[in-house]
């Protein structure tokens, strides 16, 4: 897969870094395209508990969970998978101690600054979801950054959801809706699924195939609750910080043999 970009001496063709092999040489297990999730939405979990297990302060499961991410974006595109999307930082999440939330803010930042020329370089398209109302201004700079560079990028999407909530985007979503028919935009009785999803934090986004919980917590969280509509949900014990692409074609393997009805009989 190829993509040209605009450079200011002119146009640049660039072919997308192919991932280096996982250290132990595995390589994804041979599933039928078919079955391969387009969409994958992530409640990385356990960062916390993995910490704590060890004696470490939280924030050394989250700095351990960094790499959890980037290796999982590469299994995924692997395996084939087109769409990542990580609960990064909910709404939720400000209840927590000053100090934690400091350290996130922070840390997502940091992180998207980090990672940014090596999700480029691998064909990865950033995205953001979530709301601008006390996200820290420096985060949603680093976010916006990351995704003016890599917008052309289609190998994988990675939407990082930080200060996002289900419910948050679904009452945005109808606020939104909300005033283009009052300005007369939009006709009240043609508004259905698709016009609505159109008011979604990114609406291009492809409802998620499988939602996956790690640390063996069964529960969404109020993460993507639209998205998620018809999900396959698979949750994993393994804590966030020990997650690796193998882990992924793991939980892939458990979606693959699920039988997806979507109401039918």
């Amino acid at each position: 897969m190829r993509r040209r970009r605009q450079a200011a001496t002119g146009s640049e063709s660039r072919t997308p870094k192919t991932p280096e092999p996982h250290p132990s040489g595995a390589r994804p297990p041979a599933i039928p395209k078919e079955l391969v999730p387009e969409h994958i939405a992530i409640i990385m979990d356990g960062n916390g508990r993995w910490a704590e297990q060890r004696g470490l302060p939280r924030t050394s499961g989250h700095e351990r969970g960094e790499q959890s991410l980037v290796d999982v974006v590469k299994g995924a595109i692997e395996i084939g998978v087109k769409a990542i999307s990580a609960y990064a930082f909910s709404t939720e999440n400000w209840s927590r101690s000053p100090e934690e939330v400091r350290f996130l803010m922070g840390f997502n930042r940091d992180v998207v600054r980090r990672r940014r020329e090596e999700l480029d370089e691998l064909g990865v398209r950033v995205r953001w979801a979530g709301r601008e109302p006390k996200l820290w201004r420096s985060v949603i700079n680093e976010l916006r950054v990351a995704e003016e560079q890599t917008k052309d990028n289609d190998v994988l999407t990675l939407t990082m959801c930080v200060n996002y909530g289900g419910r948050a985007e679904l009452a945005d979503a109808a606020r939104g809706l909300a005033r283009d028919v009052a300005a007369g935009k939009v006709n009240p009785e043609k508004v259905d699924g698709k016009v609505f999803a159109r008011y979604l934090y990114v609406p291009e986004l492809p409802e998620a195939d499988m939602v996956w919980r790690t640390s063996g917590e069964e529960r969404l969280s109020n993460f993507m609750l639209w998205q998620a509509a018809y999900s396959e949900f698979v949750f994993t014990d393994v804590l966030w910080p020990d997650v690796d692409r193998i882990a992924l074609w793991n939980a892939i393997e458990i979606y693959a043999r699920r039988d997806r009805r979507y109401g039918t009989a």
